[in-house]
């Protein structure tokens, strides 16, 4: 079967995102939040299942399926982290300090392990579109393509058998 460039495609559009959050981060001096952070790590999932299209590529349309979902669940946390900054849903108890110690050793660890941003803080916005905005809108977009490219390759597969 010809797998063609779709799922190289994929990858990069993952890489793509990985990239910019990394850049906001190193460059632009952007700390990531915790729900930040879970956004990027279905990001690298998207790359290698996309890439092994190309070392299994009778599975392919499978490893787009899964690479979709991969991507959309990376965009149903950019949603919820959207609802976190407009005030929609609560936050995570990772996505700030509780203020909840006891005594002072536990009040020293809590500031030792909190995170460097807080979930509830919009750092950056474009057209009123914060980063998680932007990662549900992409994501999303990926997702779709990836399930569409896995669609398209579903008869080629039968064809092929």
């Amino acid at each position: 079967m010809q797998i063609g460039g779709g799922p190289l495609l994929i990858a990069l559009g993952s890489a793509f995102l990985l990239g910019g959050a990394l850049a906001f981060q190193y460059f632009g001096g952007l700390a990531p939040c915790q729900l930040c952070v879970y956004q990027r790590w279905p990001h690298c999932a998207v790359i290698a299942l996309a890439l092994a299209c190309f070392v299994w590529p009778r599975a392919t349309c499978w490893l787009l399926f899964a690479a979709g979902a991969m991507a959309a669940a990376s965009a149903g946390i950019g949603v919820y982290h959207v609802g976190v900054e407009q005030g929609w849903f609560a936050a995570t108890a990772t996505c700030g300090a509780s203020g909840t110690a006891a005594d002072l050793a536990e009040l020293k660890q809590q500031i030792l392990t909190a995170p460097t941003a807080r979930c509830t803080d919009v750092p950056w916005a474009l057209f009123g579109t914060s980063l998680a905005g932007f990662n549900v809108l992409f994501s999303a977009g990926l997702g779709a393509a990836s399930w569409w490219l896995a669609a398209v390759l579903v008869p080629a597969d039968k064809g092929t058998s």
